[in-house]
């Protein structure tokens, strides 16, 4: 039997939080990494806008310096999911914008080219790609974060994402199993459930892990989701049938598996943290992230508290403990082995010029008025900048911008000054937000010749109208392609 110290370093080994600043590393923070802590979850909020991913790799150094065996992750998807350009939107197209282009070459290619960007930040692991398919329309969370509604398609973008960026070195995540696509709920928020049957999952959400498992991924979050076909009222998170059943047993996968946030409410307002780590352990996870607002010491000494605990009284073997660690140091052995491969500098931005969809007539013949309708962000991916109207702002001067939300929607004197300006109207999210659909149809009314800007998925026709461009998401580099497209009139039918 371990003695107290060496189970203090098992659980440490298993725990990834986050914290707060963008400048230095917290004094607690350094000295749990002294100990063994597994790793830290960088967020937007550890990003400095005027550093930039210098500032990134500043403070990973300083992460490193205080324990070299310190995983840093972070959740760097693209699209509407980005950290490292929190201030501005990403510059790499989402999972929607790549699995609408269908070329799985060029979404290695553009993995490839996040991962070395990642490794230069000294990032060691990212939490993408999403492996969830966009099985729901209304679903909360997901939506442009998958590459599709088709299982095939998503599995063999999947596997791309996989082999593209783990060829830099950055251990790959396939994220949430077994699938958050079919929720119409959001387990930031609540414990979303999946009433389907265990042949629908298989057929439907389980694919793109099974390719991720071919192509070797090395980590595996899992999705705070009740599946009563697979294991009653428990979330995946906490499923031993799920976990070590389905996943390690069953696709016969043996990397590590890591919870998705801890934070989220579908464990922190449930078991609470310290028991829902316990429970994931004995489920068969290995690493916990409490990234979200766990950012002081407290709440991490109750986990480890928890699972010491647990070991001694016979909750959770100790062997398993060991074993959730031993996946931890594995993830550390392979990121020292990699040497990275060549990379395709251009490859996200070319990729994203090839994802916009046109259609209709898209010709301007001056600087238009854009009105972008706002909506909520999701909390997976926070508040960032959206839409083409700031692009176009740079490219024809003298186009004006107007952002409206349900609360301010004036439609009408908007609109009565500039009446011979063509009109493009921006939208995200219309099929959660009928006001935007009502300020759509209003404007169409007003100005036939309307140009629809769709950054979401799975558009409602009755919005688009004749006229019309798709950026599959809200990445900034598809609104900039977008943008260009329009700026230089170009068409296609």
């Amino acid at each position: 039997m371990n003695h107290p110290h060496d189970l203090r370093e098992l659980a440490l080994a298993t725990l990834f939080p986050g914290f707060l600043g963008a400048h230095e590393v917290p004094s607690w923070l350094a000295g749990m990494a002294a100990e063994g802590l597994g790793g830290v979850v960088l967020f937007g909020r550890n990003v400095d806008p005027a550093r930039g991913d210098a500032g990134v790799a500043a403070l990973t150094g300083a992460l490193h310096a205080a324990n070299p065996d310190l995983l840093v992750g972070i959740d760097e998807e693209g699209g509407d999911v980005t950290r490292l350009d929190v201030s501005t939107g990403s510059t790499l197209p989402g999972n929607a914008a790549l699995g609408a282009l269908d070329d799985p070459e060029a979404t290695e290619r553009a993995a490839a080219e996040v991962g070395a960007r990642l490794r230069a930040c000294g990032v060691d692991l990212n939490f993408a790609p999403v492996a969830d398919v966009d099985s729901n329309p209304l679903n909360p969370v997901i939506g442009v974060r998958s590459f599709g509604f088709d299982p095939d398609l998503v599995a063999r973008h999947v596997a791309a994402f996989v082999a593209g960026q783990q060829a830099q070195g950055v251990a790959a995540t396939a994220k949430h199993f077994p699938g958050h696509g079919g929720t119409s709920e959001d387990s930031h928020l609540t414990v979303p459930s999946i009433d389907d049957a265990l042949d629908v999952i298989q057929a439907r959400d389980l694919p793109p892990f099974r390719a991720a498992v071919k192509a070797d991924v090395k980590i595996v979050m899992t999705a705070h989701i009740r599946f009563p076909a697979l294991d009653g009222d428990r979330p995946a998170t906490l499923s031993r049938p799920i976990i070590t059943g389905l996943l390690r047993d069953e696709l016969g996968y043996d990397g590590l598996v890591m919870t998705d946030g801890m934070d989220m409410h579908a464990i922190s307002h449930t078991v609470g943290h310290p028991e829902g780590a316990v429970l994931a352990l004995a489920a068969g996870v290995d690493a916990l992230c409490v990234g979200g607002d766990t950012v002081t010491p407290e709440p991490l000494e109750a986990i480890v508290a928890a699972i010491i605990e647990a070991v001694r009284s016979g909750r959770l073997p100790e062997e398993r403990l060991a074993e959730a660690a031993g996946r931890v140091h594995a993830l550390r052995r392979w990121l020292r082995e990699v040497s990275p491969s060549a990379v395709v500098h251009g490859a996200a931005a070319e990729a994203a010029r090839r994802a916009v969809t046109v259609h209709g007539d898209v010709t301007l013949d001056g600087p238009p008025l854009v009105v972008e309708l706002d909506d909520d962000p999701t909390i997976a991916a926070g508040p960032i900048p959206w839409g083409i109207g700031r692009h176009l702002v740079d490219r024809l001067p003298g186009t004006v911008l107007a952002r409206v939300t349900e609360s301010t929607a004036d439609l009408p004197a908007v609109l009565a000054a500039l009446p011979s300006r063509r009109l493009i109207v921006g939208v995200r999210g219309v099929r959660r937000r009928p006001w935007q659909v009502a300020v759509v149809e209003a404007a169409r009314a007003a100005r036939p010749d309307l140009i629809v800007v769709d950054h979401d998925v799975n558009p409602l026709p009755e919005v688009l109208g004749q006229n019309y461009v798709l950026t599959h998401g809200a990445a900034r580099v598809t609104a900039e392609a977008a943008a260009e497209l329009l700026a230089t009139g170009l068409t296609a039918g």
